[in-house]
């Protein structure tokens, strides 16, 4: 069960952060450029988005797999 989850997890925050990816071209896209941001700016962005990305995943895959564990109680119960 905790091999099952460490990929569901790494799998859910690569695709969690690729989607922040994603979302912050599209608003990037939409509003003018005034300045180009430094290097140590956009390392912080990126670890920004991965942080919140595992975030996410973590609360997914508690959500997810403590479900399974109360319909499994539920059932044997």
């Amino acid at each position: 069960m905790i091999k099952a989850s460490l990929v569901i997890m790494t799998v859910l925050t690569v695709l969690i952060s690729i989607g922040l990816r994603w979302r912050e071209q599209r608003v990037e896209a939409l509003r003018p450029v005034v300045r180009r941001e430094g290097w140590i700016a956009a390392q912080k962005r990126k670890a920004n988005r991965w942080v919140t990305a595992a975030a996410l995943a973590a609360v997914a895959t508690l959500l997810v797999l403590g479900g399974l564990q109360w319909l499994r109680v539920w059932q044997n119960g």
